[in-house]
């Protein structure tokens, strides 16, 4: 058996019923570590703790929604409470409704802001005085290459809120590496997950694999990423194979972002 990179180490992840939650899950139980797993979607959630469960791996599901600082908070000190510590938080809880921004109701932008930015705020809150008592610490928030770097119609709030998760990992990298912590991004291109799917018929498209074969052509790798890609990506970073990087944003994109004229 190979050394394990996450065995002991206690996580959180938020989102992680489904999509790139999902494949960190399943990567960071198979690398050894407890997973605390944080969504609104209990039944999927329940479901997939006892898929990694049967795996032999240690999971266990919370009720949270992020952008509800009691909730968040109330988890968090379950979690110690169950299993001692936190080592690693990933935010990956995300919303992503693809509307053009004069059409855009102003509860539509509130809602996606209250996940996107203001739950990484509330968990990173929550987490990270234990991080700086215990001098250890990796924070992973998931931003996307739309908002820092690219962006496309329809995707105002969404672009918005990860420009300031990207924004908030850079700061918060800096004011926190002296307790030994890091704190970097991930920006995912386009990766097959639900919320991927979503945008589809806003965009048009009466068949959703029709979009993503359609996307994925376009691509320098011609496909989509996988959430198994996305998990492996997270365990590095997570592991003390990256303890030297912080303040950092990883675009894992199959090379889109590299082209000048795409499809």
């Amino acid at each position: 058996m190979s050394l394990q990179l996450l065995k002991g180490k206690v996580a959180i992840v938020t989102g992680a019923s489904r999509g790139l939650g999902e494949g960190i899950t399943r990567a960071f139980g198979g690398e050894g570590a407890v997973v605390a797993m944080f969504s609104r979607d209990m039944k999927r959630l329940q479901k997939h703790v006892a898929d990694l469960k049967a795996l032999g791996q240690k999971a266990e599901a919370f009720p949270v929604d992020v952008a509800d600082v009691e909730q968040v908070n109330r988890a968090v000190a379950q979690v110690v409470r169950q299993f001692g510590r936190v080592d690693i938080l990933v935010n990956n809880a995300a919303i992503a409704p693809s509307t053009p921004f004069v059409d855009m109701p102003d509860e539509v932008r509130d809602s996606v802001f209250a996940v996107n930015i203001k739950g990484v705020w509330n968990c990173t809150k929550a987490v990270m005085p234990l991080m700086i008592k215990q001098r250890y610490g990796k924070v992973i928030n998931i931003s996307s290459v739309t908002g820092p770097m690219v962006s496309g119609r329809g995707m105002t709030a969404y672009a918005a809120s990860k420009g300031a998760v990207s924004a908030f990992t850079r700061t918060l990298a800096l004011e926190v590496a002296e307790h030994g912590i890091n704190v970097n991004a991930i920006c995912p291109g386009s990766f097959d997950t639900p919320m991927f799917r979503s945008v589809a018929k806003p965009r048009g498209w009466d068949s959703e694999d029709e979009y993503v074969q359609h996307v994925g052509r376009g691509i320098p790798l011609s496909r989509l990423g996988t959430i198994e890609e996305m998990g492996d990506l997270a365990v590095f970073l997570a592991s003390d194979k990256s303890k030297y990087i912080t303040g950092v944003e990883i675009v894992i994109d199959g090379g889109n972002i590299i082209q000048e004229h795409k499809g």
